[in-house]
């Protein structure tokens, strides 16, 4: 897994459709704060909310990116695809939060690893309606073995970027975020070949 092709790749794939990606992103941002806000005058509603909204939308920007890499063009509408295997997308996101935080309790490396072991579950789960949460972790486990360490370096890659989007108020994840979401996308199309 090659990190500069990645990245390279990723640039190209995002060209022309930052616009349409941000817009994306923005309206999921805005949906799910009304969605707190509406339920944050019951108790538990912010939560509640955050646990029912947040898993569809990541699997929909999953897929959303999947298709960018893959050469589609995003559509808003395609921001609620997620919501089409629900309980799936929050299984595997409830297992995959909760796994590497008991990894955790015993040190804060082991847990850290097993995060990246369990970080394709979701695009497994895009590209496989209504599988299993834990075949889908599984699956991750097998494909990230021996790549762990250049996820890590991938994501590590852009520290600078991010280090950086404060001083440009923010401005700079307007690209930053599609870029860092692409080349997560390509790292995934390169373990699944």
């Amino acid at each position: 897994m090659n990190r500069v092709e990645l990245k390279a790749k990723a640039k190209q794939d995002i060209k022309g459709k930052v616009g349409i990606l941000f817009v994306i992103t923005l309206l999921i941002g805005l949906i799910s704060s009304a969605i707190g806000l509406v339920l944050s005058f019951i108790p538990f509603g912010g939560l509640i909310a955050s646990v029912v909204v947040t898993p569809a939308f990541a699997l929909s920007m999953i897929r959303i990116y999947l298709l960018v890499i893959r050469g589609g063009t995003p559509e808003v509408g395609q921001m609620f695809t997620g919501f089409d295997d629900f309980f799936s997308a929050f299984k595997v996101t409830s297992l995959v939060s909760l796994y590497p935080f008991l990894w955790s309790l015993l040190f804060i490396i082991p847990g850290i690893v097993k995060s990246y072991s369990y970080s394709m579950s979701m695009y497994i789960l895009a590209e496989n309606k209504g599988k299993g949460a834990r075949e889908c972790i599984a699956e991750s486990v097998k494909m990230t073995n021996g790549y762990k360490m250049d996820l890590f370096v991938l994501n590590l890659s852009f520290i600078g970027w991010i280090l950086l989007a404060p001083f440009t108020l923010g401005l700079l994840y307007i690209w930053l975020t599609p870029y860092m979401s692409a080349a997560t996308a390509n790292a995934y199309e390169t373990l699944k070949a």
